[in-house]
């Protein structure tokens, strides 16, 4: 059975879509293959890191 695919969306892909994908990828598994992209590049915001390891999401 093919994968299902989600893709997360936002301005920089910066902050949230990024951290969408980190929590897509925890909670779906391997059953979906998650994305995150932006429609500019802002590259990536630090605070988003730090938040995401504090809840164990690389």
């Amino acid at each position: 059975m093919d994968k299902k695919t989600i893709y997360f969306i936002c301005t920089g892909n910066s902050c949230r879509s990024q951290m969408a994908e980190g929590w897509g990828k925890k909670i779906l598994g391997d059953e979906w293959q998650v994305y995150s992209g932006g429609i500019e590049a802002h590259g990536v915001n630090p605070k988003a890191i730090e938040a995401m390891k504090e809840v164990g999401i690389d």
